[in-house]
């Protein structure tokens, strides 16, 4: 398991923009998948106004952990991770301070620089995000 700092090697977000508090690779069924757990404090920046008084982790924020913990199975030395896309995302149930987020995330197909993924936010057992989401790795940040 990488710690949040650790996760600094691997991922070229930085505070505060790293959002995955610790993850690990690990193998099921004979696929890698990458799980990732990001406690949510309720201090965090993009809680302040969303939503006075009922705070809930937005589901852009959601997706973006979804992608970060996706990087731990991909060699990121050749380029910087750009989202190309996201379809059939679904947000079952809101993340709130206190809560851990988990999530679990795959690749699905890999063309050239180009990665199809899919993943999946929970706290305990309830679903909270799931989506396929489309990158590519950019040489340069071109």
């Amino acid at each position: 398991m990488l710690t949040h700092k650790e996760l600094e090697s691997r991922l070229p977000h930085r505070d505060p923009m790293l959002l995955v508090g610790e993850a690990e690779k690990i193998e099921r069924d004979g696929v890698d998948i990458a799980v990732g757990h990001t406690l949510i404090r309720g201090d965090e920046w993009f809680l302040q106004g969303h939503f006075p008084n009922n705070p809930v982790v937005p589901g852009v924020i959601q997706c973006e952990i979804l992608a970060q913990t996706c990087c731990m199975l991909i060699e990121m030395d050749t380029g910087t991770p750009y989202f190309t896309g996201m379809k059939n995302v679904k947000w079952r149930h809101p993340v709130k301070p206190g809560d851990e987020f988990v999530t679990e995330c795959q690749i699905v197909r890999k063309v050239g620089s180009f990665y199809q993924a899919k993943g999946i936010g929970k706290v305990g057992d309830t679903v909270c995000v799931e989506a396929e989401f489309m990158f590519a790795l950019v040489k340069g940040g071109e």
